[in-house]
């Protein structure tokens, strides 16, 4: 095949495919199928982590929490057991963050251990009543109690400022700076989630489902895509060279006959030759 048929390659178009091409392979292999797979292993240890803590003994607050209230991420879910008393009157509420496909009211409300730290503890929700605050939400009850949750990461600081809604502070997340910035008090920088059946609770949460998730699929999709890409593409050249080459043939066989292609074009099968051809068929 002569160099004619390769300069064809040669041209912007395809210069900007193949350059799209390599680009999108090596995204695919390098950047978004491990992304998705590193997902699913961070999803997957994070799952792993919480069905073994669901089931693990309550601990005292200091053998899951660090000096300043602090929680490893991989603690997280830990049961923990506090005793102390709850500060109603420091009581903060998240409003409207969804549960069970439905808006909720959360009661975030101090809870001072008996060696004077003070945790936050999500009490647990209700729902609002004409998307107003609960009359019914139930205080925390009052005198020394020992309670167990489970142990949580506080939040990024909300994007929405804390309002007073209904006489009561309201907050759109749990985030322990903002939430001791409207109490006046220094809390333990992550807090406590309520369990069922104990004093205080509204309505316990649910159990997060362990779920992976799509992450997997999709690591394996991109991987998919990586190869396909090529693969497509050197389809495209093989066509591209397939045509190139009868297009060679055609012009290497007119060249060869005795009539010029222009001549054939003209005339067609018209031609001085063919009508010879057809006068000697019609004699013999």
């Amino acid at each position: 095949m002569n160099s004619k048929v390769w300069k064809t390659f040669l041209k912007p178009g395809w210069i900007f495919t193949f350059a799209i091409i390599i680009a999108f392979t090596y995204l695919a292999f390098s950047v978004l199928a491990p992304w998705q797979l590193h997902k699913n292993t961070t999803v997957s240890h994070r799952n792993d982590l919480i069905a073994e803590h669901f089931d693990s003994e309550p601990a005292p607050f200091s053998q899951v929490f660090g000096t300043d209230g602090a929680l490893e991420p991989d603690n997280e879910y830990l049961r923990v057991r506090m005793t102390g008393h709850y500060l109603q009157q420091s009581e903060v509420v998240m409003r409207v963050r969804p549960v069970e496909s439905g808006p909720a009211y959360h009661a975030l409300t101090p809870f001072q251990l008996d060696d004077g730290t003070v945790v936050l503890v999500n009490r647990g929700w209700a729902r609002p009543e004409n998307s107003q605050l609960p009359a019914d939400f139930p205080a925390a009850p009052s005198g020394k109690v020992t309670i167990v949750g489970y142990a949580r990461v506080d939040e990024a600081t909300p994007h929405i400022a804390p309002s007073i809604e209904s006489g009561r502070q309201m907050v759109t997340g749990i985030d322990t700076e903002e939430i001791s910035g409207l109490t006046g008090m220094t809390l333990a920088k992550d807090y406590v989630q309520l369990a069922a059946d104990q004093p205080g609770v509204i309505t316990a949460f649910p159990l997060p489902q362990l779920d992976n998730g799509p992450h997997l699929s999709y690591g394996i999709q991109w991987i998919a895509f990586g190869l396909l890409a090529p693969i497509g593409l050197g389809y495209f050249v093989f066509a591209e060279l397939r045509e190139r080459r009868r297009e060679e043939a055609e012009q290497a066989e007119l060249a060869a006959g005795s009539v010029s292609a222009p001549e054939r074009s003209r005339y067609g099968t018209n031609t001085p030759r063919a009508n010879w051809q057809r006068d000697d068929e019609q004699r013999y």
